[in-house]
Formats: structure tokens, sequence, C-alpha cells
């Protein structure tokens, strides 16, 4: 009898609140573990060697989840309620974390939680996403960690006062580690480096999916100039004019053109790629028009995904480094978009009338706080292009979107409506009929171009037959298009260019291009800058119907970046531009695409960063103004943006 009430008598207190915080620190490894075990798809090969290699990252992780579960099982009174919360909200971030790569083969990063409300909508773009079985697994390994918890709860089990100091120190523990004096008073004891800017999927590989977020919040915010102040910034707007003095006797000639440019979903010349042949050319139209245009390799900052972002850095020449890490550039504060001059205002300024249209709905990326912020004064989404009433024989859907002949129709149409009313017509159309999913059933099994392939095999070449034609119909529709405008009278340029290209899963999750020997494997933190730079571009051209607005450049090739184009039109065109825009041009000369991942010259060569490529003192100094220039209108006290924002010269 005494033995049975010796065993029913509950552990001493301060034994209880021991057992308490181990249970959820050794909670927290298991959702760790568990996390990387989805994200990586190995224990034994992924995680183990990471944990040995890196131990300071794994505990780290366990115990930020550890703080959360104990504050959790305080609230609630049982440890196992607060492991199963965060297990379930840990589970919920890997698979989101491991649908994004399935969608991008990029990982998740903290700018991305700026998507979080259309979470949905991205999903529906995306086609079936399903859970890996590494999920599976995992899930039921947490499940027999909360098992064992519930089991133990005896000994873990904290009284009301306990409960509250517990919550108490938890809740200040957490909110320490998550400010940015705490991230860079315990991130270096782990070996975390929260001062270095790194690209995300180097973060993620290096440091796992939740420090790596961690990181991403936390890290060193953006840092003005040394000496910034008013007089520094009036130096630097004064360096400015003398670099871009010439831009001021900018001008135009003649009647100004309709300007049409066209963000092709995904479209790249794939006749390119090692390996497959084609039974005839699938970009016909394309590289006909090379002879009448000025073309070349358009270099993206993205492979599979990031549309919205990519639009940001064209139409305002912005990119993710001039902001602090982490930041969405797509839903900064609604006055940021006026802040500098937006291509489209330039364009606006000059008489033009500026609409976009999309060949999806109105969904993603913020389209409908930012575009207006940037001169557009139309918006026609796919419903809207459907109500404009235009004479149209056939369907209007192909593989899930809108036809890209049917978008261009409509794009004649507005143009026609705008040089009726009295101005020329600035068109940006972006189109959806080649975007993922690229599943085998896209087109009905349609194909119009034969392809054989020596690597792949059937089940996989099934997939590069949709990605084919997709690429297929939207070169037939580029041809459709400058056939018509040939006929326009009106003077007219068309800017064409892909993206992205488009991230070809096969059927055992390697991309197109690792089959094919691009790359080493999905990873983007194991690929040489030059591999990053060949995948993360695709092909471009400026066309028109009239010979002379391309300034005798027709036939000729230029490398050009989506912050290149821009400033590239700008000066076809010859109307007056901002001291931004000047300054825009100037970058693009020696420096196409500069990101966390890599740096691209202006004559195409990559490098792993500014620092490394071979750029001279005066080069390096111009990089140096425009970040100034950047931080002074969305950090500083904007002593200069208004003035960047008036001509060249003035």
């Amino acid at each position: 009898m005494g033995k049975r009430e010796q065993k029913k008598n509950p552990p001493r207190p301060w034994v209880r609140r021991c057992l308490f915080a181990a249970g959820a620190l050794a909670m927290g490894l298991a959702v760790t573990v568990a996390v990387q075990w989805i994200v990586t798809g190995s224990v034994f090969q992924e995680v183990w060697p990471w944990f040995v290699e890196s131990p300071g990252y794994l505990l780290l992780t366990g115990l930020l989840y550890g703080v959360v579960i104990a504050f959790l099982g305080a609230a609630t009174g049982s440890l196992a309620a607060g492991g199963a919360i965060t297990a379930v909200l840990a589970l919920i971030l890997s698979l989101v974390d491991y649908f994004k790569n399935a969608i991008n083969g990029t990982p998740l990063e903290a700018a991305d939680f700026g998507m979080a409300g259309q979470l949905g909508e991205v999903a529906g773009v995306a086609g079936e996403l399903r859970p890996p079985k590494d999920f599976w697994m995992a899930l039921v390994a947490l499940v027999l960690c909360v098992g064992a918890l519930v089991l133990l709860r005896r000994f873990t089990r904290l009284q009301k006062r306990e409960r509250l100091g517990y919550g108490a120190v938890c809740l200040v523990l957490g909110v320490f580690l998550c400010s940015g004096v705490g991230a860079k008073l315990v991130g270096p004891v782990f070996g975390v480096d929260v001062y270095t800017r790194t690209a995300a999927s180097v973060s993620h590989d290096r440091y796992g999916l939740t420090l790596s977020l961690w990181r991403d919040c936390f890290l060193q915010s953006m840092a003005g100039p040394e000496g910034y102040s008013q007089a520094y910034m009036e130096d630097v707007l004064a360096q400015i004019d003398e670099l871009t003095a010439d831009y001021a006797a900018g001008e135009g000639s003649g009647e100004a053109p309709n300007v049409i440019m066209v963000l092709s979903e995904s479209f790249y010349d794939l006749t390119r790629l090692p390996d497959l042949t084609y039974e005839r050319d699938p970009l016909e139209n394309f590289h006909a028009l090379q002879s009448e245009s000025i073309s070349g390799t358009f270099h993206s900052h993205y492979l599979g995904y990031g549309t919205g972002y990519l639009e940001m850095s064209m139409l305002q020449g912005i990119t993710g480094l001039d902001f602090n890490p982490g930041t969405n550039i797509c839903f900064l504060t609604d006055d940021s978009y006026s802040r500098l001059d937006a291509m489209p205002w330039a364009l606006v300024n000059q008489g033009y009338t500026a609409q976009m249209l999309h060949g999806y709905n109105d969904s993603l990326y913020n389209r409908t706080i930012t575009y207006p912020r940037m001169g557009f004064s139309k918006l026609l989404f796919s419903q809207d292009v459907q109500q404009l009433g235009f004479d149209w024989k056939g369907g209007m859907y192909g593989g899930y979107y809108l036809m890209d002949s049917y978008l261009f129709e409509g794009v004649l149409h507005q143009m026609e409506e705008i040089n009726a009313a009295g101005s020329p017509a600035f068109l940006y159309a972006i189109t959806m009929e080649n975007h993922q999913p690229f599943d085998a059933e896209k087109f009905n099994y349609e194909c119009q171009i034969g392809v054989e392939s020596q690597t792949l095999s059937e089940e996989n070449m099934a997939i590069v037959r949709v990605m084919l034609e997709g690429i297929t119909r939207a070169d037939q529709a580029l041809g459709a298009l400058t056939d018509a405008l040939r006929e326009v009278e009106r003077p007219t340029i068309v800017v064409f260019f892909g993206d992205h290209r488009p991230n070809l899963f096969m059927t055992d999750g390697d991309t197109v291009y690792t089959k094919l020997g691009l790359c080493p494997s999905n990873d983007a933190a194991e690929w040489t800058p030059q591999q990053v730079n060949d995948l993360y571009s695709t092909d471009y051209l400026i066309w028109a119907n009239d010979p002379a607005l391309l300034k005798g450049q027709a036939g000729t090739r230029q490398e050009s970046s989506i912050t290149a184009l821009a400033p590239q039109l700008l000066e076809l065109l010859g109307t007056p531009v901002s001291r931004w825009w000047a300054l825009q041009n100037e970058v693009r000369q020696f420096s196409l695409t500069n990101t966390d991942l890599y740096f691209v010259d202006g004559e195409g060569r990559a490098y792993a960063s500014a620092a490394e490529a071979p750029l001279t003192e005066e080069q390096h100094h111009i990089l140096e103004l425009r970040s100034a220039v950047t931080y002074d209108a969305f950090y500083g006290k904007q002593y200069i943006t208004a003035a960047m924002n008036e001509p060249a010269g003035s």
C-alpha cells in the first residue's frame, strides 16, 4: 500500500519544472528535425550531416521552437498541447516551403509572407500539389513525440502559479529572441551570421528553413551612406548631373510612336537546350523578327517564378538589394511607388496613355494598388479583356488561361481606342498561356512540333512537349501581333521578352536543366555564377513597324536585363528622361544584374557579386551613387528624391 501511494506522489516542484523545460526543448528539437526532414527529403543523408557539421544551427532552431512550445504549454496547462500546436504550425511551414520549391525551385523566404493572403491563388496557378511521402513520415514521428508527452504529463504538469511564471518567462525570452537586439546577441553564439546578406537558396541550405527565415527577419537594416546628410545628398545630385549631362539634349522627333511591351510568361529560346531536337523551328517568328530587331540575351533575377517582383524591377528600376532583407517589393507602403519616377510616368509625362492588360485575374502581386501609382490609367484583367467587345473567332482560353493571341487582339483594340482619342499608347501586356502548371494534359496532349531526346524518358518528354507547345503558341501570337502592326500607319515599337524560364520539373523531381546537364542539382546554392546566369536568363527583342525607330540598330545583338530594358527603351524613344532613368542608363552599361545571388556585367559575364567583378573605381562609385539615391528615397529624408524625378540636366 505504501509503495502504491509513493508512486502516485507527484515529483517535487523543482523536478517538474526541470522536466517541463527539458520536454519543451526535446520536442523543439524533434520539430526541427521533422521540418528539415520534409524540406530536404532525408534524415540520414541530409539532416544528420547538417547537425554534425553545424550543431549550433540545430540547437538554436530547437530553442526557438522550444520556447514556443513551453509558452503554449504553460498557457494551456499541457506540454503535449503546446507541442502539438507548434508541430502543426511547423509542418504547415515546411509544407509551404516544399510546395514553393516544387512550384519555383526556390525556398521560402521572409519576403514571401507578403503573399500570404494570396496563398490560395498561388496554389491555383501552380496546379495539383501533394505532400511528399516524407511529410507523412515526419507527421507520424511528431505524433509519437506528442504521445510521449501525454504519457509523461504527470511529470511535467505545472501548478497555476508555476504556469503564470513559466508563461511570463517564455514570453520575455521569445520577444528577446525575436528582436533585432536578441538576434545579434544570440545568433553569433550559435554560429549564425546576422550581418551578411545571403541569397535565399544559400541561407536555406546552410541554416535550415526555420533559422533562415528567422535570420532574414533580423538581418542588419539598410545602412545609409557614411556622412548621410542634406549636404551629402546635394553633392550626390551634383555628381549625377555631371554624369548625365548629355541626357538634357534628348528629344523625340516626329509623331510619338505607340509602345507595346509584352511580358511573355516563361518564354525563352528552348532551341538552345542540349539534346533536344525539333521537327521544325518552334520559334520561327521570333527568329525571323531578330533580323529586323534589337535582340539578345535577357538577364532575369529568377527561375520559374517571381513575375510580379520582376515587373517592379523593370517598371520602377528597383531591386531587392535596395531594401532591407526580407522586404517584398510588391508590398511596400503605398506611397513608395510614387517616390521615384516609374517608367510609365516617364511616358505619361510626354503625353502617352498607359494601360495594362493581363491574362489572369487581379489577385496576385498587389497590382491593383501599385500600378495606378506608377502611371497606369486603366488595368484590364482577364474578365475585363473579355468585355472589350472586339471581333474574335474561336476560343479565348488555352492551357487554363487566356490565349496569348486573344490578349494581343485586346492590345490592338486598346491601341486603336487610345490613338483615336488623340494620344500615343503605352500598353503593357502580361501573358499567361505558357504559365505553369505544365501538366501533360494542359493542352489536351496537343504538340504541334515533334521533339526527340536521347536522354529523357517518354514520361518526361510528355512534360517537355507541354513547354514546347506553350512557347510555340507564344511565338505564333507574336508573329500575328507584328503582322497586324505592319498594317498600322502609326509608328509602333514592340518590346517582347520572357520574364523567366519555366522551372520544368521531371517525374522524379529533378528539373529538365539538371537532366540535360546544365546544373548539378535543383539547389541553386550548388551552382556556379555562370550556371545561375545561364538558367536565370531568357531572350528579348525590340521590333518596330518603322525601322527608323530603332536608329540603325535593326539586326544587332545587345545584352539586356530586367533593370536595363526600360532605360534602353527610353533611350530609343529619345524623349527627355528624369535624372533617375538617366542614372539607370549609366548603370546598365556595366551592371545588368545585381542581386544577393549573383552579378552580371554589361557584357553578360557573371560573378558571385559586384565586389568580385572587375569593375573600375568609377563604376563602383556610380553604384554607390545609385545606392545613396535609393536609401534617401526609401529610408532617408528624401533630400533629393523630388529632384531625381526632374529632367536630367535641369
